[in-house]
């Protein structure tokens, strides 16, 4: 399993979100607001706090390249600060409502 998440540009929300729910096999997304600084251009802000959105999924394996895919078109706009994506390995996840491994589940 793969857990990705996305930083984008708040009115980008709507096109990733399309984008996402369009792809077959892929259970849900979170989204949070979120603030943080950044380089531009070399220049480090500490004043000014960008606000983005950082959405969160996890995904099959043999999704991950659809996802990312989907993310990357959808969330850009050719301009600095457009955001990015990051995709970690999910060793272990469990339902709690049941208990069980995710990886014992279809369809997660």
């Amino acid at each position: 399993m793969k857990e990705i998440k996305a930083y984008v540009r708040r009115d980008r929300l709507d096109s990733v979100i399309n984008a996402l729910a369009q792809i077959e096999g892929l259970s849900g997304v979170s989204v949070n607001s979120i603030s943080g600084f950044g380089r531009s251009r070399g220049i480090l802000r500490l004043v000014d706090f960008e606000t983005h959105l950082k959405v969160e999924t996890v995904c099959d394996d043999d999704l991950k390249e659809t996802v990312v895919g989907a993310l990357l078109t959808a969330a850009q706009t050719g301009q600095r600060g457009d955001g990015k994506v990051f995709v970690s390995t999910v060793n272990e996840a469990y339902r709690v409502e049941t208990g069980l491994a995710l990886a014992d589940e279809p369809n997660f």
